[in-house]
């Protein structure tokens, strides 16, 4: 049986997406392919305002996290960290041999401006990672606020940010927010397979990569934007979810992504009350995640839960990392409906007897 998913990704995807990366294939050095991947970068570039570059890569988010660390930190990185996934950062750094510093909280909380201020006053660093929504916890940091203050008060110092698990669920000003460097995958809000990226670069963030040797190869920003301005990459693309993206794109645009965040706020908003009624939230609740709750598990068997959810069609995730047992999450991003919701909660009161 086909299982309609809703983990923290990868996200259900509607057969007409899938449909579009069946579309007969193309050399990627001809003016058919320069044409779809401009298509495709100046979508993305409408939906973040960024109006300097998108590269596209046929790559894992992690990839592009390394690259973005390989291609900017010219002194030492300082790594804001309040969960799993936001120490995948420092953890790619370490690997990198690139100098790292950190600023830490619990999870479940978020990293605030406050924090991060004392930590770039000491002059050590000239970038900063930030993880926009913490997918292991829940967590949508204020990254805004955070942006704001180090432009003003730091403006030597690139900002980077992890938008993985809410780029397209939830509003990104590129631009407006004075960042640098901003990824994710399409396997999560975008709804598409995984394996392939999306990664806007400002021209402080270029002018930086060409000062910093050993930036590598395949992620290096210079390189890709020799190519990028013939609407092209280094190596050869994913075509197939080039088309896929290109139709995502519009199917976006023609709901409006406006009425595209408030689905997710209303799916959100739905998952956040049962939750809390019938088990308990975790993470601080000025800052809960638009795409993915964070739901205490009061002592249930979760593996049992999933394999019944399975057999009516559904799937949800177990806690990550440290919380694995201790909590679930519920993933409500992408194409994924209120009614779609309403209709998993209904299931698991119904498995679990909540009713």
């Amino acid at each position: 049986m086909r299982k309609k998913l809703f983990i923290p990704g990868p996200t259900e995807v509607r057969d007409e997406i899938l449909q579009a990366m069946a579309t007969p294939m193309i050399g990627h050095r001809s003016s058919a392919y320069a044409e779809l991947h401009q298509r495709v970068e100046e979508k993305v570039k409408k939906l973040l305002n960024a109006e300097r570059r998108v590269f596209l890569f046929t790559s894992a988010s992690t990839g592009v996290m390394e690259g973005a660390l390989r291609n900017c930190v010219g002194k030492k990185v300082l790594n804001t960290l309040n969960g799993e996934f936001s120490r995948r950062w420092y953890e790619i750094g370490k690997t990198c041999g690139i100098p790292a510093g950190t600023v830490e909280v619990e999870p479940g909380k978020a990293v605030t401006p406050d924090l991060v201020d004392a930590a770039l006053a000491t002059g050590e660093y000239d970038t900063l990672c930030l993880t926009y929504n913490e997918t292991s916890t829940g967590i949508l940091g204020p990254v805004p606020e955070i942006a704001k203050m180090a432009r003003a008060k730091y403006p030597d110092v690139l900002i980077m940010v992890d938008a993985v698990s809410c780029m397209a669920g939830t509003p990104i000003d590129f631009d407006g927010w004075g960042l640098d460097v901003c990824l994710a995958g399409v396997q999560k809000c975008f709804a598409l397979p995984p394996g392939f990226a999306v990664c806007a670069v400002s021209e402080r963030a270029f002018e930086r990569a060409k000062t910093v040797p050993n930036r590598g190869y395949y992620f290096d920003f210079i390189e890709n934007e020799k190519y990028a301005v013939k609407f092209n990459t280094p190596a050869t693309p994913g075509i197939s979810f080039l088309y896929a993206l290109d139709k995502q794109m519009d199917c976006m645009f023609a709901e409006g992504l406006e009425n595209r965040y408030a689905r997710h706020l209303e799916m959100a908003k739905h998952t956040r009350e049962w939750g809390k009624a019938r088990f308990g939230l975790f993470g601080e609740e000025k800052y809960l995640s638009p795409t993915i709750t964070h739901i205490l598990n009061n002592g249930f068997d979760f593996s049992a839960l999933n394999k019944e959810l399975g057999k009516r069609g559904a799937q949800i995730s177990d806690g990550y990392g440290p919380f694995k047992g201790k909590t679930f999450r519920i993933g409500h991003m992408g194409d994924l409906t209120l009614a779609d919701i309403k209709w998993l909660t209904g299931q698991i009161d119904d498995i679990l007897k909540l009713n």
